[in-house]
């Protein structure tokens, strides 16, 4: 066994001390920017709406569910706007957490506006109804985004 009192046990042991204390300092100077999320991210956010209101979820058992062509573009537009709001009110001393707590938050509002006013426009007595210009529901966005959504078909 090696005397650990030797001039070599004492080398091993500074060189892993400078090892431990430059891993230290590489960490300290460490951030991790969550906002603006990546293209990657508001893709996999899109897809993910796209789901909710196409296909059967809790959602879709009280407001029923929205044709996959029309949620694409009902899903384009909440989150664009979801992210519009969310990039208005953030601010550099902030912390990204709080931007993307607005960022969800506008989300789910928008979503839970868009199907409550398509179940109410499809019991219109008529089969139609105005668009609030503020409601998303029944707006189509155009075809000029940047997005792809992906076709699981």
């Amino acid at each position: 066994m090696a005397d650990p009192e030797s001039p070599t046990a004492n080398d091993s042991t500074a060189a892993t001390q400078t090892q431990v204390d430059d891993t230290a300092a590489k960490l300290s100077n460490l951030t991790f920017k969550i906002w603006p999320p990546t293209q990657r991210t508001r893709v996999a956010v899109l897809n993910r709406l796209v789901e909710t209101l196409s296909s059967e979820s809790v959602l879709s058992k009280r407001y029923g569910t929205i044709p996959k062509e029309e949620a694409c573009a009902v899903a384009k537009l909440i989150e664009e706007e979801a992210f519009s709001v969310a990039e208005a009110s953030f601010s550099t001393d902030e912390d990204g957490i709080e931007i993307l707590q607005v960022y969800s938050k506008e989300i789910s509002k928008r979503m839970l506006d868009a199907v409550k006013a398509r179940t109410a426009a499809d019991s219109t007595p008529s089969g139609s109804a105005e668009a609030d210009s503020n409601n998303v529901g029944t707006a189509v966005s155009e075809e000029n985004s940047s997005f792809s959504v992906k076709d699981e078909d």
